[in-house]
């Protein structure tokens, strides 16, 4: 069974930075893209940065210049270092990997559990 597990959210002020990490484990032959979407509270979930295999990454126009979407593949982890934050990028954050589980297998999505990030003086 895979798993991910996010760390780093927390409460931090306006203009701070912040870095969330995404670690998978279990079962895992290999992973596609990562992702971090955000949940602002009374919106839709929203893509927020990805990164593919090969390394190329988007990002949200909200946070282009400010996040850095990278990826550990030995440690099949995803980091997110957000700088310049604004109150506007508080939300709860997810971790999205595509992941095969084995070889015959399809790419399945999985989700982390979700960091709460506060922008706030």
């Amino acid at each position: 069974q895979v798993q991910l597990v996010e760390s780093g959210g927390g409460l931090v002020q306006p203009g701070g930075s912040l870095r969330l990490s995404c670690a998978a484990s279990g079962s895992i032959f290999s992973i596609a893209g990562m992702a971090w979407h955000r949940q602002r509270l009374g919106m839709q979930r929203e893509l927020v940065a990805g990164i593919t295999s090969t390394g190329s990454t988007n990002y949200a126009d909200s946070v282009k210049g400010r996040f850095t979407i990278s990826r550990d593949t030995a440690k099949n982890t995803v980091h997110l270092q957000m700088s310049s934050l604004k109150p506007e990028d508080t939300a709860v954050y997810y971790c999205n990997f595509g992941i095969k589980e084995r070889f015959w297998s399809g790419i399945q999505d999985f989700w982390g559990q979700g960091t709460q990030v506060t922008v706030s003086s």
